[in-house]
C-alpha cells in the first residue's frame, strides 16, 4: 500500500514537492514542481526505491548559493513531514 502527500517548498525556485510513500517507506516516486526540470526530474529517479530516511540523511541542509536551502533540502523536509504523517 501507498500513500501520497503534497507539500509546499519554502525558499527555492521550486514550488511543491510531490511525494508517494508506501508502507515500508520506500520511495514510489516523487515530483518537484518548478525549479531546475532536469536536475530535479534525475533527483527524483535516483530517489524511487530508496528508503526516505536514507534519502534525508543525505540531502538534509544541502544549500544553494547563499540561500539556506535548496530543491534536495525541502525534498528532505518534506520526506519528513511525509513519515510524521503515515
Amino acid at each position: 500500500m501507498s500513500k501520497s502527500f503534497s507539500f509546499p517548498n519554502v525558499g527555492t525556485c521550486s514550488k511543491q514537492t510531490n511525494i508517494v510513500l508506501n508502507d515500508d517507506h520506500t520511495i514510489e516516486s516523487i515530483e518537484v514542481v518548478g525549479g531546475c526540470n532536469g536536475n530535479l526530474k534525475g533527483i527524483s529517479r535516483l530517489l524511487k526505491g530508496m528508503k526516505a530516511e536514507d534519502a534525508i540523511a543525505r540531502m538534509e541542509g544541502t544549500t544553494c548559493g547563499p540561500r539556506p536551502t535548496s530543491c534536495p533540502d525541502q525534498i528532505a523536509k518534506n520526506l519528513k513531514k511525509a513519515l510524521a504523517e503515515m
